[in-house]
C-alpha cells in the first residue's frame, strides 16, 4: 500500500505538471493496476473497488476529534483541502465523525492540479478571502507541508509512523507527533487559549 500511495502521489504531481488531470479515484485505480503489473500480480475491478471503500471509509487518529475541537475552540476556522474528489473527502469526514469540525471542505477537483501545485492554495485563500500568510496547513505528509509553505502559508508536520521531515526545500514551522501536539504548538502561537 506504501508503495501504491507514493505512485498515487508521484503520477498526480506528474500529470500536474504535464497540464493533465484525472480524478483522485481514476488515476488511483490505474495507478494501482500498474504497480500490480510491474509485480505480475493480477487486479480485478472488485480489488480496485475495495481500495476505494477502505479510502472512504478509514476512521480517524484517536487524538484527532479532541484536538479539532480545541483548535475550534481556540477560534480557529478549520477546512480541509485534499486530493480526493469533494464526493470522497465528505464521505470520509462523515464516517469518521469529523465533518461538523470543518466550515468548508476543498478538493483540487475544483482546479485540476493536484497539490502541491501553488494553484490549489490560491483557490482556497481567494475562497476564503484570506491572504496566503493568514493560512497553515496540517498535515502528515512533507510533500503537503512543502507545498503549503512554497504558497506562503504556514504549516505543520504530524510525524505519523514511517514520514518524517525532508532536509531541503520551505519547512514546516511545527512539527509534532500528533495532532494534539501540533494543535497545543498553534494555539500557543497565535495566542488563543484552549
Amino acid at each position: 500500500m506504501r508503495e501504491w500511495f507514493a505512485q498515487l502521489i508521484l503520477y498526480s504531481q506528474a500529470l500536474t505538471l504535464a497540464g493533465e488531470y484525472a480524478a483522485f479515484g481514476e488515476l488511483g485505480g490505474a495507478v494501482l493496476q500498474m504497480v500490480a503489473d510491474t509485480r505480475r500480480q493480477p487486479v480485478s475491478a472488485e480489488n480496485v473497488l475495495s481500495v476505494k471503500q477502505a479510502i472512504s471509509s478509514m476512521p480517524s487518529h484517536p487524538e484527532v476529534p479532541e484536538a479539532l475541537r480545541r483548535l475550534r475552540d481556540a477560534g480557529f476556522r478549520l477546512f480541509t483541502l485534499t486530493n480526493n474528489p469533494a464526493v470522497t473527502a465528505t464521505e470520509q469526514l462523515e464516517r469518521a465523525g469529523l465533518a461538523d469540525f470543518f466550515d468548508r471542505q476543498f478538493s483540487v477537483d475544483a482546479v485540476h492540479r493536484y497539490k502541491p501545485a501553488p494553484e490549489t492554495y490560491r483557490f482556497v485563500e481567494h475562497q476564503l478571502g484570506l491572504s496566503s500568510s493568514g493560512c497553515c496547513m496540517i498535515a502528515c505528509h512533507t510533500w503537503d507541508t512543502l507545498g503549503a509553505v512554497a504558497a506562503g502559508w504556514d504549516a505543520a508536520l504530524i510525524l505519523r509512523p514511517r514520514n518524517a521531515p525532508l532536509a531541503l526545500g520551505p519547512q514546516p514551522r511545527i512539527v509534532g507527533q500528533d495532532l494534539t501536539v501540533v494543535a497545543g504548538s498553534l494555539i500557543a502561537s497565535y495566542g488563543h487559549s484552549s
